[in-house]
C-alpha cells in the first residue's frame, strides 16, 4: 500500500512538472507574439509622444512658451511616462520575464485600451465581467450537442444502414461550416425576413423591469446563436460517435450479452458505454474548458458581450495584459483537465493503472 501510495504521488508530481512547464513555454511564446518580440513598445512611445505634444499644445498655460522649452517640456514628459511604463528597459529577456512571472502568478495588472462596463482597466475584472455570458451560451450549446449526438449516435448504432443512418451520414460534411457561418443565414431568415427574433445582443431595449422579463429576454437572444453552435457540428459529431459505438458494438462480449436476452439499454450502458467511457470523459471535460473561450467571430457577429468578443476587441487595440490574461487562464485549465484526465481514466477504466512503471 506505501508503495503504491509513493509511486502514485512520484507520477502525479512528474506530470504535474512538466504540464506546468508547458503552460510556461505557451505563455511565454503568447508573450513574444502579443508584443511582437518587442516591436510593439516603438509603437506605443510613438503614441505616447503623439499623445503628449497634442496635450501640451492645447493647453492654454503653453501657448506663449519658447518653441524650445515647449519640446523641452515634451521630452520631459515623455521620457517620465516611458519610465513609468518601464519601455526604457529592454524588452528581452527583463520585461518579457517580468511579464511571463505576472502571467503566471495570475497578477494580470491593468488593461492598456480596454475598460469594463463599470469603468474598471483591470483585467481580473474585464474577464470576469464578460464570463458568465459567454457560460451561459455556450454552456447551453455545448452541453445540448454533446448529449443530443452521445445519445442520437448511440442510438443510431443499433440501426447501422437504416435511413436515418444513412441521413446522418450524407449531412456530415455540413458540418465543415463555422458556426458563423450557419448564423448569418439565421439572421438572414429569422431576424431580417421573418422578423421573429432579434439580430444580435444580449438583452432588449428597454431592458426589462422583471427578473423573469429580462430572463425571457436573454433566452430569445440566444436561441440564434445556440441553433448556430450546433448546427456547426452537429452532424459531424454525431458521425463521429455512431462509428466509436459502433467498433464496440462488433465485440464478442456485445454479441454474447445479446444472446443472453439483455435489452438493447443493458447492453448500450454495460457494454458499449462503460468501455468507451475514457474518450467520452475527455470529450465532455474539453467541452466544459473551452466553453470558456467562446468564439470569436460567431459572438462578434451576434454582438454577444462575451469572453470571445474581449479576446477580438484586445487583438485589434494590442492589449497585451488582456490577451496575455486569456491565454494563461485557458492554459491553466487545460493543464488541470489533463492532470485530472489521468485519475479519471484509472477510475473509469480498471484496465488503467497510474504510474505502474510500464505495467498495464
Amino acid at each position: 500500500m506505501r508503495g503504491t501510495i509513493l509511486r502514485l504521488a512520484r507520477y502525479g508530481a512528474t506530470r504535474a512538472i512538466f504540464l506546468f512547464l508547458a503552460v510556461i513555454v505557451g505563455v511565454y511564446v503568447t508573450v513574444m507574439i502579443a508584443n511582437m518580440g518587442g516591436a510593439l513598445d516603438k509603437m506605443r512611445i510613438a503614441q505616447i509622444e503623439e499623445e503628449i505634444a497634442v496635450s501640451v499644445g492645447l493647453n492654454p498655460a503653453n501657448k506663449h512658451m519658447p518653441p524650445d522649452q515647449l519640446k523641452a517640456l515634451v521630452d520631459a514628459m515623455v521620457q517620465n511616462q516611458i519610465h513609468v511604463l518601464g519601455l526604457d528597459q529592454p524588452f528581452f529577456p527583463k520585461r518579457s520575464f517580468q511579464y511571463l512571472s505576472n502571467a503566471m502568478t495570475l497578477q494580470l495588472g491593468w488593461a492598456e485600451h480596454m475598460v469594463s462596463d463599470a469603468g474598471s482597466r483591470t483585467v481580473r475584472l474585464i474577464l470576469l465581467e464578460r464570463l458568465p455570458y459567454t457560460l451561459v451560451l455556450f454552456g447551453t450549446a455545448n452541453l445540448l450537442l454533446f448529449f443530443l449526438t452521445l445519445f442520437i449516435a448511440l442510438f443510431l448504432s443499433r440501426r447501422y444502414g437504416s435511413f436515418l443512418d444513412k441521413a446522418t451520414i450524407a449531412l456530415a460534411p455540413s458540418s465543415s461550416a463555422p458556426g458563423w457561418f450557419y448564423g448569418l443565414f439565421l439572421i438572414l431568415i429569422f431576424a431580417a425576413v421573418l422578423k421573429l427574433l432579434p439580430w444580435g445582443g444580449l438583452v432588449d431595449a428597454p431592458v426589462p423591469a422583471t427578473t423573469m422579463g429580462y430572463g425571457l429576454s436573454v433566452a430569445k437572444h440566444m436561441l440564434l446563436p445556440v441553433i448556430a453552435v450546433v448546427t456547426s457540428t452537429f452532424f459531424a459529431n454525431i458521425y463521429a460517435w455512431r462509428t466509436f459505438f459502433l467498433i464496440y458494438s462488433s465485440e464478442d462480449y456485445v454479441e454474447l450479452a445479446k444472446a443472453k436476452g439483455l435489452s438493447s439499454q443493458e447492453v448500450d450502458m454495460r457494454y458499449v458505454l462503460r468501455p468507451t467511457l475514457p474518450p467520452i470523459i475527455t470529450n465532455f471535460l474539453l467541452v466544459l474548458i473551452t466553453m470558456w473561450m467562446g468564439q470569436i467571430v460567431l459572438e462578434t457577429v451576434f454582438q454577444w458581450p462575451g469572453v470571445g468578443r474581449v479576446f477580438y476587441q484586445a487583438i485589434q487595440f494590442n492589449d497585451t495584459p488582456v490577451l496575455i490574461g486569456v491565454i494563461v487562464i485557458f492554459g491553466y485549465l487545460l493543464a488541470v483537465t489533463v492532470f485530472a484526465l489521468d485519475f479519471v481514466y484509472a477510475v473509469a477504466d480498471p484496465r488503467v493503472r497510474i504510474g505502474a512503471s510500464g505495467r498495464r
